[in-house]
Formats: structure tokens, C-alpha cells, sequence
């Protein structure tokens, strides 16, 4: 179960002017502009779903997950996953979730994928036949075999993101945040995470959270969608709720509500 109550987040960003000048006067007076970038978030998530958190850029997507993920504290408000405080309960929290940011890597650049792995499996304290297990299913079922004597530098970004994905379900966390997991994959690539994404919440019941700009992959795998933008949940609902009966596609569909609400 996740739970976020009148969750608030702000950033300080420093601003200056172009020129030499305005860079040596911010030396001594910096100017800085606030950043709302979650404003009394509330939602409630329970085992076992798979929800859509879609919204434009700067909405709040990915300052969310990472409150979730216990990387970021909020300002304000209640956070609770599986009954765990993420920010307060880090290392015990970090044990049940799994987290795949599509722009960062956690392999490591210029060593085999499976030495990852094998680091990976130190730092989460995996049990060697569970990890043995984890690996066979996820070398199956994401076609890996060819993958993990390769540094992740030679992989394509398709092969890279099977082995990030398999990377942050290693320790069966029952839970997993993906934001952006299928960015600039081709449409192979596309369709065998979709695959898999759906293999593993049928087989596992692994709770998944999915933020992205691809409304094909909104479609394939989520049956909620919370709409958010300038910090606020805008809506909470399913995607027919989103279409209301629209003949136009998902994409049509979510660019006309964006207009609507003005985000």
C-alpha cells in the first residue's frame, strides 16, 4: 500500500544574467527563484495495481517517485509505502522497492553487466539461491543470455534498459518504480518490456508505477491514470474516464487535456 497526504515539495533554484559581470556580482548577492514542484499531492495506491503518472515536463512526475523512493524529503505532508516512512526507513525500505530511471543507469559503465549484478546481490544482501533463481527468470524472460558478459557501454539503449530493469528486481521487490523506462527505445524493444512489465504483475502481483510520455505504453499496461501538472493532482480515474468517449487517439486524447487544464 502507498500513501501520499498533502505532500509539498519546493526548490530553490540560483538565477542570474548573462555576462561576466553578473557573474562576479552573483558571488556576493545571489538571486534565487522558488520551485513549487509538489503542492498538497495526495493519492492512495494499493497492492498489486499498475498506475499511470503521466503529466508534461516539470509537472512533478519524477520529484514524486523520488520521495517514494526515499531519495528526496518532503517539505510537508505524510509518506507511506508498505507502512515505511522512505526518508526515515532508507536501507530497510530500499530492500522492497525497485526503481528504473530511463535518463540514469545503475550498471556500471565499463565492467560485464553480471559483475553489476554480482555487486548488486552484495549490496542487497541476496541470498545466493534466490539470486541464482531472480537471474535464470529474468535472463528468460528478458532474453539476456547474449547481454551479460558485455560492458554496458557496447549494449544499444534496448539492451541496456532489459539489463536496468532486470538490474532493479534482482532482490523481488514487491514493489517497482519505473520513470521512463522505454525513452528512445525502437518498437521491439518497446513491446518486450511492455511484455514483461505485464508478465511480472500477473505471475508476482508486483505493484508498478509507471511515469512516462508514451501514451502507447499508458495504454498497454495501466488500467488507473493520475493526471498531474504544476505540482497538483489534477485527476484520478481510469483511461476511458480520460477519453470520456472520445473517438481520437491516446495521444490526441492527453494533449487536449493538457490544454484544458492549461499545463
Amino acid at each position: 500500500m502507498i500513501t501520499m497526504e498533502n505532500v509539498c515539495k519546493t526548490y530553490k533554484i540560483a538565477k542570474r544574467n548573462a555576462g561576466f559581470a553578473q557573474a562576479c556580482k552573483s558571488l556576493f548577492r545571489r538571486e534565487y527563484e522558488t520551485i513549487r514542484a509538489l503542492n498538497d499531492v495526495s493519492f492512495t495506491i494499493g497492492d498489486g495495481e499498475m498506475v499511470g503518472y503521466i503529466g508534461p515536463n516539470g509537472a512533478g512526475k519524477s520529484s514524486t517517485i523520488k520521495i517514494l523512493s526515499g531519495i528526496l524529503t518532503p517539505d510537508s505532508g505524510t509518506v507511506l509505502v508498505d507502512g515505511r516512512v522512505p526518508q526515515k526507513n532508507r536501507i530497510e525500505h530500499v530492500k522492497h522497492i525497485g526503481v528504473v530511471f530511463g535518463q540514469r543507469s545503475q550498471l556500471w559503465w565499463d565492467v560485464p553487466v553480471i559483475d553489476s549484478f554480482e555487486l548488486l546481490k552484495d549490496i542487497y544482501s541476496i541470498p545466493e539461491s534466490d539470486y541464482k533463481n531472480n537471474l535464470e527468470e529474468l535472463k528468460e524472460l528478458l532474453d539476456l543470455s547474449e547481454l551479460l558478459r558485455s560492458p554496458a557501454r557496447q549494449l544499444s539503449l534496448g539492451q541496456r534498459m532489459r539489463c536496468e530493469i532486470a538490474a532493479s528486481l534482482l532482490h523481488s521487490p514487491r514493489i517497482l518504480f519505473l520513470d521512463e523506462p522505454t525513452i528512445g527505445l525502437d518498437a521491439v524493444s518497446k513491446l518486450a518490456v511492455r511484455d514483461f512489465i505485464l508478465k511480472l504483475n500477473k505471475t508476482h502481483g508486483t505493484t508498478v508505477i509507471l511515469t512516462t510520455h508514451d501514451m502507447q505504453d499508458i495504454e498497454a499496461l495501466t488500467s488507473r491514470i493520475i493526471l498531474i501538472g504544476k505540482g497538483r493532482i489534477l485527476m484520478d480515474g481510469t483511461l476511458d474516464d480520460i477519453k470520456k468517449g472520445s473517438d481520437s487517439n491516446i495521444d490526441e486524447t492527453i494533449a487536449e487535456l493538457y490544454r484544458t487544464y492549461e499545463i
